[in-house]
């Protein structure tokens, strides 16, 4: 996205091959929730690094897979659940796929308009966007549907979402065909749009009244993102499978599919895994990334860095209410959406190009996303300090000004 190649990084600063620094708001997409190099993760995977790299854990497996298998069973919202690892967060949903496939014995994925799944075939499949991530790309994995996203903002209701569900089993698949439905709590690529209340709570129903799976990927949201351990804890529901990663391991390649155990012990043996699969320094930094998160009480800090964006995202607005349509978030996964004249069907992506740009000019990282290429999010590092959340809200604020001006 920027023409610049970084050589340090501490906590929620980057300094790049000129020696400039750069205040990151946004993780390296929501992986390093405990900032970049974290002591205590850099310790961990040193101590690992001087003992064994790699010896492919389907082959001569290490403990601190197991103890990690162990711990993340423990804390996600499934009973009775088993885990396995991979590499990266398209690696986990293509096997929670597969899971969900061998264990249904029905074929049919149900995902949502504005999703995003990954990148290989099938998870482009999944993912509701089409540029840039499935243009010229086709064909893709078949039995693949779509149903609207619940996004209150852009009219969308939860009631239409799952009237929508209900015709796609009567147009395009009978539900017994289904084997999964797979959502993000809060839209990441998407938009930031969080799930109304309640959506998990019908769509778990809806899953049940049909026997389909439901698939939480929580790959974006995880590991205290939204001020919970996992989004879905807002809605008290139990997915049957999860996806993570990104957070997981504080910027170490690791991902992970956890669900129900007469779930995942679906496939036949052999049927999961992969060379690089439960990396010994992805599981001792994902090791590490948990004790952090309990020491420093990142779910709080989550709860309160949210609102101190939020809060600086609406004086802005206050300032510009035809220029910033919405903000909102989710703890410390925050969002603001820019639009022409106060227009919702207006959204303007002009400007949310140029505002990442000039915040970069003048040292602060933003993220944009959204199916229609307007929306700004925020995703500092849990642990940012107090004074660089406000540097950084003042480089925004300065930055937004400034190209509103030049528009």
């Amino acid at each position: 996205m920027l023409p610049v190649y970084i050589e340090k990084a501490r906590n929620a600063e980057l300094w790049d091959a000129e020696g400039n620094r750069y205040l990151d708001f946004g993780a390296g997409i929501a992986v390093v929730n405990t900032g970049h190099s974290h002591p205590e993760v850099v310790a961990a995977v040193s101590r690992q690094v001087d003992a064994f790299s790699h010896t492919c854990v389907m082959v001569t497996p290490y403990s601190n897979a197991v103890e990690l298998a162990e711990k993340l069973t423990e804390i996600v919202p499934v009973n009775d659940a088993r885990a396995i690892f991979v590499s990266t967060g398209a690696e986990a949903v293509e096997n929670a796929v597969k899971i969900a496939r061998a264990s249904s014995g029905r074929p049919g994925v149900i995902a949502f308009s504005g999703g995003f799944h990954g990148r290989t075939n099938l998870c482009m499949g999944l993912t509701g966007k089409v540029v840039p991530y499935k243009k010229g790309f086709g064909p893709f994995t078949p039995e693949i549907y779509h149903a609207p996203f619940p996004a209150e903002y852009l009219g969308v209701s939860a009631e239409a979402s799952l009237q929508a569900l209900e015709q796609l089993f009567k147009n395009d698949i009978q539900p017994d065909r289904v084997a999964a439905i797979i959502i993000e709590p809060v839209q990441g690529e998407g938009g930031f749009y969080p799930v109304p209340d309640g959506f998990l709570k019908s769509l778990r129903k809806l899953c049940d009244k049909y026997g389909i799976l439901l698939i939480i990927d929580e790959i974006q949201t995880g590991f205290a993102r939204t001020g919970r351990m996992f989004a879905t804890e807002y809605d008290g529901v139990e997915p049957d499978i999860m996806t993570l990663a990104k957070g997981i391991a504080g910027g170490y390649p690791l991902a992970a599919v956890v669900g129900k155990a007469d779930i995942m012990n679906a496939p036949e043996p052999g049927g999961l895994g992969g060379t690089y699969a439960a990396s010994p320094l992805g599981c001792a930094a994902g090791l590490a990334v948990l004790d952090v998160i309990e020491k420093e009480s990142l779910c709080d800090r989550a709860v309160e860095l949210g609102n101190r964006l939020k809060a600086g995202l609406l004086l802005l607005q206050e300032d510009f209410p035809e220029v910033i349509g919405d903000v909102r978030g989710i703890g410390a996964m925050v969002a603001m959406e820019l639009v022409s004249a106060g227009d919702v069907n207006r959204p303007d992506a002009d400007l949310t190009r140029a505002l990442t740009l000039k915040a970069a000019e003048m040292g602060l990282i933003l993220l944009s996303c959204g199916v229609r290429g307007n929306v700004i999010r925020i995703l500092a590092p849990l642990t940012i300090k107090p004074e660089q959340v406000e540097e950084g809200l003042g480089i925004l604020d300065e930055a937004f000004r400034a190209c509103v001006e030049a528009d």
